[in-house]
């Protein structure tokens, strides 16, 4: 099922150490193996995509993971950010929060979201979630490269 498969670069916007213990266990345990990298508020993830110090090396993510409820620059201006500037619009960006509102996700969507998905609040939910995400942009989706 793997074969022809490449490893993609996933950027994690994430401020809850508890998610992104989740996050990470729910991609080390699946079975295609990608290159997750974690950020953990709004500016980091902005200095991050632009290859700002001291992210200046980083590769260029195939998908963010994106929380919305952020230190420093929240989600929302995150996601506005990326997809204003040229050299970043065309990755996509699943918002996974926790936010069930109606407002968060419309407004998510009008910003370009490519994906809106309430964090599960349960282990297994959120690993399951995280896993079909993973899979859903490796096997399905043709990304840019």
């Amino acid at each position: 099922m793997t074969e022809g498969l490449h490893t993609i670069e996933v950027l994690l916007v994430e401020d809850d150490p508890g998610d992104v213990l989740l996050t990470k266990e729910a991609f080390a345990d699946n079975k295609v193996k990608n290159n997750l990298n974690i950020v953990s508020d709004g500016e980091e993830a902005i200095a991050y995509l632009r290859r700002q110090e001291p992210y200046a090396e980083a590769g260029r993510p195939d998908l963010v993971l994106l929380d919305l409820n952020l230190p420093r620059k929240d989600g929302r201006e995150v996601l506005k950010d990326i997809k204003a500037d040229p050299e970043l619009r065309s990755i996509p960006v699943v918002v996974l929060t926790t936010s069930e509102a109606d407002e968060d996700i419309l407004q998510s969507y009008d910003l370009h979201a490519n994906a809106y998905v309430t964090k599960p609040v349960d282990f297994d939910g959120f690993i399951r979630i995280v896993r079909q995400i993973d899979d859903f942009f490796v096997s399905v989706v043709k990304l840019p490269r």
